[in-house]
């Protein structure tokens, strides 16, 4: 058997006379992103981490016995706390995350979700959650899902133990995140030139879905990569600080829930419908967001792979109507990317991703 390797390195005289056959349709494995020469030793061990946290995504990985691997310290990336929310029976999601987090040298704290599923009418009661009034999901139309309640109120957990323990600034991470090349001294960096500037801040989305894409965001006047967010979905990742913790809290959403993702740009004031913002006279959260985002989904809606405990689920006063429109695949619009559905985000840097610096202004 010929290598092409062999070929290139032997008989260059034949090399204008080998075909060469591109599949896209096979996954073969992941290479990291070549360096410039300029680029550091500390950089190319940060491509080679995000190599691994991709492959991670799908795969088990170990190292070789053969190979002595010197354990990183993990921190907590100058936060006092970096909350994991997962739920106890996506052990999957689980395990694949703490195996990332610990190849990105993050130190978390595992928080189980509430299963909403798990929870009945009685109990739902006995907590004072009642339907924010006339709230409709935009797409389906249909009702709050227990799958949402659940969700909700697993970030209202984190919200009251940021209160009960005064931490000062944390970051929330939800289990089916995909981490961007040099996650951690990126968002290490913003952190920094937020408190160089002195910048008053509630909360900072790491990753989001962008909804409203033909209005232009403002950039933050003394801090690169930090953008003024309009009206957004998803709460993959954000940045929470005591004070905003408090707000969301002193809100009391319990009872006028709608999804934790449609709550947010209702308290900083960016949700497009009155009707749902009348509930909440309060709605001064000072919300900015990473730009270039800094985490995306593992998984867009009808790819392999792909499921939502949110929207399976059933509606949230009556367990026997199911919300199980993406068993069958459907592409709701609700997952999708803000630009048509991609398995990689417009100007995802996963490819390759410039220096970060004030000068760096890559639009969404």
């Amino acid at each position: 058997m010929i290598l092409i390797s062999d070929c290139f390195l032997f008989v260059p005289q034949f090399v204008d006379r080998i075909q060469m056959y591109v599949c896209n349709k096979d996954h073969y494995g992941y290479l990291p992103v070549p360096l410039r020469q300029d680029q550091t030793l500390e950089e190319e061990e940060e491509s080679f981490t995000h190599t691994l946290t991709e492959a991670l995504i799908a795969h088990t990985m170990e190292p070789s016995q053969y190979m002595h691997i010197v354990p990183k310290e993990p921190g907590k990336m100058g936060f006092d706390e970096i909350f994991l929310i997962n739920l106890k029976r996506r052990s999957d999601r689980r395990d694949r995350m703490l195996s990332s987090l610990a190849v990105l040298g993050i130190n978390t704290k595992l928080t189980e979700a509430v299963d909403g599923k798990a929870l009945n009418s009685s109990q739902l009661q006995a907590m004072g959650i009642d339907m924010l009034p006339g709230y409709r999901d935009p797409y389906s139309e249909r009702v709050l899902t227990r799958g949402e309640i659940g969700c909700f109120l697993s970030h209202h957990k984190i919200w009251k133990q940021v209160v009960q323990q005064e931490l000062q600034q944390v970051l929330v991470l939800e289990d089916d995140v995909r981490f961007e090349p040099r996650f951690c001294s990126r968002l290490v960096t913003i952190m920094e030139n937020v408190h160089r500037v002195g910048l008053e801040w509630d909360l900072i989305y790491v990753g989001r879905k962008r909804l409203q894409v033909k209005e232009p965001e403002q950039w933050v006047k003394g801090v690169s990569n930090l953008v003024h967010p309009g009206y957004s979905y998803w709460t993959l990742g954000y940045v929470l600080s005591l004070n905003g913790a408090q707000k969301l809290l002193q809100a009391k959403p319990l009872n006028k829930m709608l999804p934790v993702d449609e709550f947010l740009p209702i308290m900083f004031n960016k949700h497009p419908k009155d009707e749902y913002m009348q509930y909440y006279k309060q709605r001064d959260l000072r919300a900015f967001s990473v730009e270039p985002l800094l985490l995306f989904p593992t998984h867009y809606t009808g790819e392999p792979g792909y499921f939502s405990d949110t929207e399976t689920s059933t509606i949230w006063d009556d367990e026997a109507v199911e919300t199980d429109w993406d068993r069958d695949g459907a592409k709701h619009p609700r997952d999708r990317e803000e630009v048509g559905l991609r398995s990689v985000a417009p100007h995802s840097t996963r490819g390759g991703v410039p220096r970060l610096s004030a000068g760096n202004r890559d639009e969404l």
